[in-house]
């Protein structure tokens, strides 16, 4: 009986998303994959006869799919969560590790509104951590595109630097976050975390170049 009950929770949900929230018909091959997932997930791991036994939260990590949603709700200036419907079901499949699913949705909401900056922001995320934090023509696209629409905006170049970070490309990456650094707020709550970044950046470019130069010293003259 509680996998009928289920299954037909999963079917409600869908129509209310289809019907009610319009998803894009690009991205309901998407939702409906996650419902059916999850619900494959519950049959073979539920155990809806069990009392339940809560267990005290564990601190985010950074090999956790959520921690890429949760630092982008954190370097903002708005200081509001997303209320897109688009973001928030994209958010909850990346959260999942669905970022192909949740890239395909976001697709849908910057097709519907080119100029919508966050959905723009996390499908970049999403299709950098699909690719397994490799920065593909499509990522710096939809990064490019979310810069391009909201340009006071401090996830964008921040996220795209990390990505140049992530690649070794580290002048890059310390020219986005050196501009962002100096135009941030005074009171913007991720300004000096980021500004310990860029020292951090800035002494492993110092410890590259080095490197270099003792290289460079050690090759014979011609």
């Amino acid at each position: 009986m509680t996998w009928i009950l289920v299954l037909g929770l999963a079917l409600l949900v869908l129509a209310v998303l289809v019907f009610a929230l319009k998803v894009p018909r690009g991205a309901r091959e998407a939702v409906a994959s996650a419902l059916l997932l999850g619900i494959a997930g519950y049959v073979t791991q539920g155990s809806p006869g069990l009392a339940g036994a809560p267990k005290e939260g564990r601190e985010a990590i950074s090999s956790d799919p959520t921690a890429m949603v949760e630092a982008r709700a954190k370097v903002t200036n708005s200081g509001i969560p997303p209320n897109n419907r688009w973001v928030v079901i994209a958010d909850g499949l990346a959260r999942n590790g669905q970022f192909a699913d949740a890239a395909e949705v976001l697709r849908g909401a910057v097709e519907t509104n080119p100029k919508n900056a966050e959905a723009w922001l996390a499908m970049a995320n999403a299709l950098v951590a699909h690719a397994e934090n490799t920065l593909t023509p499509a990522s710096l696209y939809a990064y490019r595109r979310a810069i391009a629409a909201d340009p006071d905006a401090p996830g964008p170049p921040f996220f795209l630097g990390l990505a140049y970070a992530q690649e070794g490309r580290l002048g890059e990456a310390r020219a986005l976050w050196a501009d962002l650094v100096a135009r941030a707020p005074e009171k913007a709550a991720w300004r000096a975390p980021l500004a310990a970044q860029l020292q951090r950046l800035d002494a492993a470019i110092a410890a590259q170049k080095r490197e270099s130069v003792s290289v460079q010293g050690e090759l014979p003259l011609p």
